[in-house]
């Protein structure tokens, strides 16, 4: 018999069908789940379940996916995997930009939905680690990085980052100066050890620059080296 797992998944999905599917398979992967199937009902159960994960469809009735992510992205640190049936672009876009660590577009393949529940939560354990007292404060010109507090600044202006924003951030002030494909920084940010969608690095590393740059169109920290990927310089 598997080892049961510590790990909660909560999914907010309307379709009954698609409901029933993944919560099948995710609880033969020996994860606990709970469901919702409103956006009023997700922010009841996120609450007081506070999964380890949440599995957000954008389409919801009630209170939309876009809303459910923005309200508990200011309320709790936890991997936010949305689920979308259009294939609208902007879409994509808005729902990462208000905390979504990454998006599958319908339909998908359970077995891709299911690596990727992995790597987040593979992921999520690992940045819960506590740093050595020597690599807690990293510095790329005027930006910090303070892993112990887990907040960034820019002179004496604290930015107000995404997990995943944060994450990144501090990936890449610990290697500055070196160069990460779009592949190499989703196996080493988001924890994926299989190709994913490159566009979810783009989409971060453009809302990065947004926050730190004086002027995102001609960045002087978040360079990117044309044919190979981006480095954090100063």
């Amino acid at each position: 018999m598997a080892e049961k797992s510590n790990d909660k998944i909560l999914i907010v999905e309307d379709d009954r069908n698609l409901l029933d599917t993944l919560k099948y398979n995710l609880r033969k992967e020996v994860y606990e789940v709970v469901t919702a199937v409103d956006g009023a009902e997700a922010l009841d159960i996120a609450r007081r379940e506070k999964p380890d994960l949440i599995i957000l469809d954008l389409m919801l009735p009630k209170i939309s996916g876009f809303e459910v992510c923005r309200i508990l992205r200011k309320e709790m640190i936890v991997p936010i995997l949305m689920l979308t049936a259009k294939a609208d672009e902007t879409d994509k876009i808005v729902g990462l930009e208000i905390g979504a660590d990454d998006y599958m577009t319908k339909p998908f393949s359970l077995r891709e939905l299911l690596a990727r529940v992995r790597a987040m939560l593979r992921r999520a354990k690992m940045v819960e680690i506590q740093p050595k007292p020597e690599e807690t404060l990293l510095k790329a010109g005027d930006i910090k990085v303070d892993m112990a507090r887990h907040q960034a600044s820019k002179g004496t202006t604290m930015l107000d980052l995404t997990p995943k924003e944060f994450d990144l951030l501090t990936f890449l002030a610990r290697n500055k100066g070196l160069v990460f494909s779009r592949d190499q920084l989703l196996e080493k940010v988001w924890g994926y050890d299989f190709a994913g969608d490159t566009r979810t690095v783009d989409v971060h590393i453009r809302w990065l620059r947004q926050k730190i740059e004086t002027d995102p169109d001609n960045p002087k920290y978040l360079i990117t080296v044309r044919g190979t990927g981006y480095k954090l310089e100063g």
